[in-house]
C-alpha cells in the first residue's frame, strides 16, 4: 500500500491484513503514527494590543478581530489503570489537558479541540512506553468528548475525566534497516549505531526508538557527504498473540554533495562577501553537517546579528553541487550598558560602557568602558578605584576562526595591600579550534606606581602570553554537567629594575547533577599558579597571588589573603579551591552551600605547612536569562586579627 508521496507507510497485522482502523478510542488499533513523529495542532495563542501596547501574545501576527474569546477555565482528571509510575508520568506528559489544567483555554471551540487532540497524543506516549492494544476514555457533561458535536458549549469549571488502559508491552521481533551507512574511517563522522537507541530484538518496542533509529541510519549518511539521506519507507508488522513487532527501514541515502555557491541575504552594513567566508563553507568541499552548525556558530559569535539561518538547499544539482542560502537579520548598531556590584566589605561598585558592534562592514567591535568601584561609607574619593578602556575587535582574521583584539587600559586600584596607578596596551588573538578548544596569545606593555609597605616605585613589564581553554559544560551561564579546564604561560621582562620571569597559571572547573531531576548540583573548582623570577619584592604587586573575594575565598576581603598573617604583600604561588552544593527549590530558585579555601606562598612552589585561609557560608540564586542572581552570605572559618565576622556578596553568575 503506497501513499501519495516518495515514501510509503505500511503497517501490518499478524494475519497480514491491513490494520489501520478501529475504533475511536482503541489504542490498540496500530495505525502509522507508529513510525512517524506526532505533530499535534493545538490553537493559536491569543494576542491583545490596547491603544498601540501589546498587553499580551504576538501582536505582530494578531488577527484583528472584533470579539475577544472569552477564557475557558476547566479542571481534569486523570487515571492510569495498572500502570508504573513511568507509563502514568508519560501520559501525563502527553495529555494537553492534563498539562493545561492551570491555564484556561480559548472558549468552548478551544477546549474541544485541546480534549479531542488528547487522544492522538495519549496514544503516542503509550506508543513511546510500547504499550498497544490499550484504551483511552476521554468524557465530559457524561459523553464521550470524540461523541461531542463540534458547537458544543461547556461550563466554567467543566471536569473532565480521563481514563486509560495502556495495554501490554510488545517487544522487537526481527528488525532491519536497508541500506546502513558504511563504517567511516574518520572519528568525527561516526554515529551511533540503531540498536544505542533501543532498536534491538527482544527490547521494548517504543516508537521513540524507531524514530531514533531511523535518524541515526540517516545522520551515518549525512556525516558522509550524503547531504539530502532521508528514510525513503517503513513498514511494521505486529503479532498480536506474541506482543511483538516487526519493523523495517528502507533508507535512501542520495548523491554525495560537495558544497556549491555561498549567497547571502539580508545584510546591511555588513559586508555580503565577508558573511560568506565567515561561514567556512568553500565551495568544493564535501558537504557535512557538522560543517553547517559550525558556521551557524561563526555567524553567531560575531556579535551583529539578531537571527542568522544556514540553510543547505534542499536538492543536489547536476554537477553534484548543493548551494548554501544565509539569511541574516543585523542589529542596532550601538549599545549603552551599565552595571553594579556590592559588597559588605569591598564596597558599592558601578560600570557603564558605549559599544559599536559594526565600524566598517565586518563586524569590528569598539568597546568604550569606564568604571569605579570601592565606595563605602567614607566617601573618600582617594580610596576609590577607577577604569577607563578601550577595545577594538577584529573578528574573523587570517581565518574565520581567528580573532585580534587590540585594547588599551588606565586605571586605579587601590587595595589593603597595594595601590596602583597605571596603563597597559596589548595585542591578542584568540583562535577557535572547535567548538571546546580555543587557543589564545598576546602580547603586552604594562606601566605602573605602586605604593605599598616598601614605599613608592614604577615597574614596567612588557610580555606575552599563550594559553588554551577546554569547555565541555552543557551551559557556561549555569552549568550543571561537564567540566572546564585552562592553562597559561606568560614570560615577562621588568625593564626599570632587569628582572625576568616567567608565571603559569591552571584551573579545573566540575559539576555533575544527581537525580532523576536534576536539580541537585555539586559543583567543584581547583586554581594553581607559580611565578618563577625574582623574589615578590622586585615584581609589580598586581602580578602576584592574593585571595578572597566573591569568585575566590569567600567571608574574606578582595585580595586580601597573601603573604604573612600579619601583612598582605602577595605571593608566589597558589592554590584554591572551591565546593558547592546547589540545590533547585523551584524552576527559577535555589540555594546554595559553599566553602572556599585558598593558599599563598612566597616561594615559587607553594609551602603546605601553611594554614589555608578557608570561608564558608550559603548563598541564593535566581535564573535569569543573562545568568543566575547571586546573593552569598559567607564567614570567614579561620579570621585573622581585623578580619569581619561575616560578608554578603551579590551579581550575577555563578561564583564560578
Amino acid at each position: 500500500m503506497k501513499s501519495k508521496g516518495a515514501a510509503h507507510e505500511v503497517l501490518r497485522n499478524g494475519s497480514g491484513r491491513l490494520s489501520a482502523k478501529g475504533t475511536a478510542h482503541r489504542a490498540g488499533a496500530l495505525s502509522v503514527a507508529l513510525a512517524l513523529t506526532l505533530t499535534v495542532h493545538v490553537p493559536q495563542a491569543r494576542a491583545l494590543e490596547l491603544f498601540g501596547l501589546c498587553l499580551f501574545g504576538d501582536c505582530r501576527n494578531a488577527v484583528e478581530a472584533p470579539d475577544l474569546i472569552d477564557p475557558k477555565p476547566y479542571d481534569v482528571t486523570l487515571t492510569v489503570e495498572g500502570a508504573d509510575a513511568d507509563v502514568e508520568a508519560a501520559v501525563k506528559a502527553g495529555s494537553a489537558l492534563w498539562g493545561g489544567r492551570n491555564a484556561p483555554a480559548a472558549g468552548s471551540a478551544g477546549l474541544l479541540s485541546r480534549a479531542r487532540a488528547d487522544y492522538r497524543r495519549i496514544q503516542a506516549a503509550l506508543y513511546d512506553e510500547a504499550r498497544y492494544g490499550g484504551t483511552i476514555s476521554i468524557r465530559a457533561d457524561g459523553r464521550e468528548v470524540a461523541d461531542l458535536p463540534a458547537g458544543h458549549d461547556f461550563a466554567d469549571g467543566t471536569v473532565f475525566t480521563v481514563s486509560v488502559r495502556p495495554g501490554p508491552v510488545y517487544t522487537f521481533a526481527a528488525l532491519a534497516i536497508d541500506n546502513l551507512p558504511p563504517r567511516s574511517d574518520d572519528p568525527r563522522d561516526r554515529v551511533d549505531a540503531p540498536s544505542t537507541a533501543g532498536f534491538a530484538t527482544g527490547s521494548p518496542a517504543r516508537a521513540g526508538a524507531v524514530r531514533q533509529a531511523g535518524q541515526l541510519a540517516v545522520e551515518g549518511w549525512r556525516q558522509q557527504g550524503h547531504a539530502t539521506a532521508r528514510i525513503a519507507e517503513r513498514e511494521a508488522v505486529a503479532n498480536h498473540p506474541n506482543r511483538t513487532l516487526r519493523v523495517r527501514l528502507v533508507v535512501d541515502p542520495g548523491p554525495r554533495a560537495s558544497y556549491g555557491a555561498v549567497t547571502v541575504e539580508g545584510t546591511d552594513r555588513m559586508i555580503p562577501s565577508f558573511v560568506a567566508r565567515q561561514t567556512g563553507l568553500l565551495p568544493g568541499d564535501e558537504y557535512d553537517p557538522d560543517d553547517v552548525e559550525r558556521a551557524r556558530e561563526r555567524l553567531r559569535r560575531l556579535g551583529v546579528f539578531n537571527a542568522a539561518t544556514v540553510k543547505p538547499a534542499e536538492t543536489v544539482g547536476d554537477d553534484g553541487t548543493l548551494p548554501v542560502a544565509v539569511t541574516v537579520e543585523e542589529r542596532k548598531l550601538r549599545r549603552i550598558g551599565a552595571g553594579a556590584t556590592y559588597s559588605t566589605l569591598d564596597g558599592f561598585g558601578a560600570e557603564a560602557f558605549w559599544l559599536h558592534r559594526n565600524l566598517w562592514g565586518r563586524a569590528e567591535r569598539l568597546r568604550i568602558e569606564g568604571g569605579v568601584s570601592g565606595v563605602d561609607g567614607s566617601f573618600d574619593a582617594g580610596n576609590y578605584d577607577y577604569r577607563l578602556g578601550a577595545t577594538l575587535g577584529l573578528p574573523g582574521r587570517f581565518t574565520p576562526d581567528t580573532d585580534i583584539t587590540l585594547s588599551a587600559l588606565a586605571d586605579r586600584e587601590v587595595l589593603d595591600s597595594y595601590t596602583r596607578t597605571g596603563a597597559e596596551t596589548s595585542v591578542g588573538v584568540v583562535h577557535y579550534q572547535s567548538d571546546r578548544l580555543t587557543w589564545s596569545g598576546s602580547l603586552f606593555v604594562d606601566y605602573a606606581e605602586f605604593e605599598d609597605a616598601m614605599g613608592k616605585r614604577r615597574l614596567g613589564l612588557v610580555g606575552g602570553s599563550a594559553g588554551l581553554e577546554y569547555d565541555a559544560r552543557n551551559d557556561p551561564l549555569d552549568s550543571t554537567a561537564g567540566f572546564f579546564a585552562s592553562a597559561s604561560a606568560t614570560p615577562f621582562y621588568e625593564w626599570e629594575f632587569g628582572n625576568p620571569a616567567v608565571q603559569f597559571d591552571g584551573e579545573v572547573r566540575a559539576y555533575q547533577a544527581l537525580g532523576d531531576g536534576g536539580r541537585t548540583v555539586l559543583a567543584g573548582r581547583v586554581t594553581a599558579g607559580s611565578i618563577i623570577g625574582p623574589a615578590p619584592a622586585l615584581l609589580p604587586p598586581d602580578r602576584l597571588y592574593f585571595a578572597g573575594g566573591g569568585t575566590s575565598v569567600r567571608g574574606f576581603a578582595y585580595r586580601s589573603i597573601g603573604g604573612a598573617d600579619s601583612t598582605t604583600t602577595g605571593g608566589k604561588s597558589l592554590i584554591e579551591a572551591s565546593a558547592e552544593i546547589r540545590q533547585g527549590v523551584t524552576d527559577t530558585i535555589s540555594v546554595v552551600g559553599f566553602i572556599d579555601a585558598a593558599m599563598v606562598g612566597t616561594d615559587s612552589l607553594p609551602a603546605f605547612d601553611r594554614t589555608p585561609r578557608a570561608g564558608a557560608g550559603l548563598g541564593l540564586r535566581y535564573k535569569t536569562g543573562l545568568g543566575p542572581l547571586r546573593l552569598d552570605a559567607a564567614t570567614p572559618l579561620n579570621p585573622r586579627p581585623g578580619d569581619g565576622r561575616f560578608a554578603i556578596y551579590a551579581g550575577i553568575g555563578q561564583a564560578f
